[in-house]
């Protein structure tokens, strides 16, 4: 997945990851890194940070790279799934594993 923070950075200029992340049975709440999002909306983030209230951006990544909208502020990949995005890029589907719920 793509996890952008929003809080404290203009628009699009936060630091942002690809990712794994694990979601809860309803899909409302995301582990990631250590930390629990819950979703909510509102205009430049769509869920916050249960113990800092930070805002953060989560989404599917794009086959083209081009998951920010406003600017180019390079994204990091974590090593772990570095392999599966980079086929991804390529035309390759996220292969995940049926051994995990997690996702990237």
């Amino acid at each position: 997945m793509y996890v952008e923070l929003k809080t404290g950075h203009d628009i699009d200029r936060g630091p942002a990851w690809i990712s794994r992340v694990q979601f809860s049975k309803s899909g409302r709440t995301v582990y990631f890194h250590g930390r629990t999002l819950r979703h909510f909306r509102s205009f430049d983030a769509n869920h916050y940070d249960v113990e800092t209230g930070e805002k953060f951006w989560v989404s599917g990544p794009h086959r083209d790279g081009q998951d920010r909208r406003y600017s180019n502020v390079p994204v990091e990949v974590d090593p772990d799934v570095a392999d599966v995005y980079a086929r991804f890029r390529q035309g390759g589907s996220l292969d995940l594993s049926p051994s995990t719920d997690e996702t990237p």
